[in-house]
């Protein structure tokens, strides 16, 4: 039977997704502003080593339906578990890369963490990623509203200079692979874009790590310029049965800048 490559969440809302190969299943969400698409050099790997790999494209972005509307954490994590259920999903591990793994760990903590059995989170943006009084981490929150502002104003430029620090250098990454990325990028709509940059600058997650009883791993750059290693450590001191793997060569993009270290330790956590 071939699988479904859209999958309907909401009444004329169609998320794209990519389903290969067989086995036990690995999901993965993309960060803020990519689509499935961020996964290709991880997709092959993971179904060589006899695994089911599901790439869920948020709403808003990539080949998904770009709605009007809600674009909160609640939404997004609603969405996977209707993709989970419609496509009979269970005992997965769960992956999310930035902005991802932030709704990753949202998803897990509503209806107990229904079809999942892991967690990986991946340069996550949370539990929190603009600084509060008893938070003194990552980014101020006047960063984030010149983001937001310049998304309206200027996009490309927008994208542009997230570019220069996605890694740990502006020349890690080659001209093809960041010319490749910014596609991805451009292809999310204007105000997906704005409404999730309102989410990351807002939402607390501080609360929810609490909740999390599933073993997790936690995988981060020591030079992320996006993501600070800091959240790693609070994300490790919050969750229960966590651990923390740091890519001491990588910036945000860790699934590329060490591209076989993260494969392989999501290959390895998967198969325990």
């Amino acid at each position: 039977m071939a699988k479904l490559e859209y999958i309907e969440v909401e009444p004329n809302v169609r998320l794209h997704i990519t389903d290969f190969g067989e086995g036990r299943p690995i999901v993965l969400i993309p960060g803020w502003p990519f689509d499935d698409e961020m996964y290709e050099y991880q997709y092959k790997e993971l179904t060589d080593n006899n695994f089911r790999v599901i790439g869920i494209t948020l709403r808003g972005f990539g080949k998904s339906d770009k709605p009007y509307g809600s674009y909160g954490y609640d939404v997004h994590a609603s969405d996977i578990k209707n993709i989970l259920c419609k496509l009979e999903i269970e005992n997965a591990i769960l992956g999310g890369f930035s902005m991802g793994g932030a709704i990753a760990i949202r998803y897990v903590t509503l209806d107990n963490g229904a079809h999942v059995s892991k967690l990986a989170l991946f340069g996550a943006a949370a539990p929190l990623w603009t600084q509060r009084i008893d938070f003194p981490y990552n980014l101020p929150t006047s960063t984030v509203d010149e983001l937001i502002a310049l998304n309206y104003r200027d996009r490309p430029q927008l994208l542009s200079n997230f570019a220069k620090i996605f890694s740990s250098t502006e020349g890690t990454l080659n001209e093809g692979i960041k010319s490749w990325l910014n596609r991805i990028c451009l292809s999310a709509s204007s105000y997906a874009t704005a409404q999730c940059l309102i989410e990351l600058r807002d939402t607390d997650l501080r609360g929810d790590l609490g909740k999390i009883a599933i073993p997790t791993m936690i995988l981060h750059g020591k030079k992320d310029k996006i993501c600070s290693f800091a959240l790693a450590e609070q994300m490790q001191t919050g969750i229960l049965n966590s651990h923390v793997i740091s890519f001491e060569n990588s910036g945000h993009s860790l699934f590329l800048e060490e591209r076989q270290k993260f494969n392989s330790a999501l290959i390895e956590f998967a198969k325990i």
